[in-house]
């Protein structure tokens, strides 16, 4: 069985940071993962997406990050019930968290790039797209004769 999920999005809100009665630290956030599609009134339209990190992660998400900040997540997901004070069953889904990293330099965070909403999502890998300037500086071709091909 595989279950597994990647998410990159913005967070929502600062990361809330809880200990349980055991002190496992644990930490509960939302991230707003844009859809690759336009809607009808052609805007991209956004899922959030409850998120759960437990331990040492916790820890370090609630300590590196900030709400609107575009975070990558790996984990799993799982659902839970319980029963409310109103004695109704209530069902939850979320993404349980293993590792997470900062996908976008303190640079691009201060410019202002990510201030008030949520960005196209080929707006959010612009910053990562290869240069295709000489890779190696140099712009020779290689010397390589035919007898020195594997194949």
């Amino acid at each position: 069985m595989i279950n597994q999920s990647v998410l990159v999005g913005r967070l929502t809100k600062d990361v809330e940071l809880r200990y349980t009665p055991s002190n496992q630290a644990v930490a509960t956030f939302t991230l707003a993962v844009n859809r690759n599609f336009k809607n009808q009134n052609g805007d991209y339209e956004a899922d959030f997406i409850n998120c759960v990190m437990w331990r040492q992660q916790a820890e370090n998400i609630a300590n590196w990050t900030q709400k609107g900040m575009l975070v990558g997540i790996t984990g799993r997901i799982q659902t839970r019930n319980y029963e409310n004070q109103q004695g109704q069953r209530v069902y939850v889904t979320e993404v349980v968290g293993e590792t997470f990293q900062v996908m976008e330099s303190r640079k691009d965070q201060q410019g202002g790039q990510n201030q008030g909403g949520y960005s196209n999502p080929s707006q959010a890998t612009q910053n990562f797209a290869r240069d295709n300037s000489e890779p190696f500086g140099n712009s020779s071709p290689m010397d390589i004769s035919e007898d020195d091909l594997p194949f």
